[in-house]
């Protein structure tokens, strides 16, 4: 699906939501390339499913999105319009103004946890939280970037997490996932 708009985006963006959310996972932004998680062609929806595979190796491409969905994961963007392409001081500044848009976004979706995918905005997600009143654990997560090391380190620092959630889940929270959790 080609998104041309950020609409578009955050339309399919939103049909991934679940009811619940369990972790929500807090990108920077999306990125300039025009890449998105949800499209299933960017590197952190890569790094996000190896995760996956190594907890419940039948994850693959076809249900990770589903399985993402299914374990009452969500992943949404501290500024919503792409900022690799700037220069520090307007990224900065993108960041800041995503701690008021991320903050709201808390107080409507509540989730259990917060997951920054980037430890550069981890403050920022933390003075959205403050702002919406919002109190629950935030996981620390390095970025899975685009070299092998970050991407191990990545599925490791998430491991726990996911098969806390897996373990945690009713076989019947998968019916709609082509292939559930056993």
């Amino acid at each position: 699906m080609k998104l041309r708009t950020r609409r578009d985006r955050e339309r399919l963006r939103e049909s991934f939501r679940p009811k619940r959310i369990r972790i929500l996972f807090v990108g920077e932004a999306p990125p300039a390339s025009g890449r998105f998680f949800y499209s299933a062609n960017s590197g952190l929806y890569r790094a996000m499913r190896d995760a996956f595979i190594a907890v419940y190796p039948r994850t693959d491409d076809e249900n990770f999105l589903e399985l993402f969905q299914a374990s009452g994961c969500y992943l949404t963007d501290l500024y919503p319009n792409p900022v690799d392409h700037l220069n520090e001081k307007l990224r900065r500044r993108a960041r800041i103004l995503g701690e008021e848009i991320l903050s709201e976004k808390l107080i409507r979706l509540r989730p259990e946890r917060i997951a920054p995918v980037l430890r550069a905005i981890r403050g920022h997600v933390e003075k959205a939280a403050l702002r919406a009143n919002w109190r629950g654990p935030i996981i620390e997560l390095p970025y899975p970037g685009r070299w092998h090391r970050h991407r191990v380190d990545f599925v490791k620092a998430l491991a726990p997490t996911r098969r806390e959630l897996l373990r945690s889940r009713r076989t019947s929270d998968y019916r709609n996932v082509s292939q559930p959790p056993l």
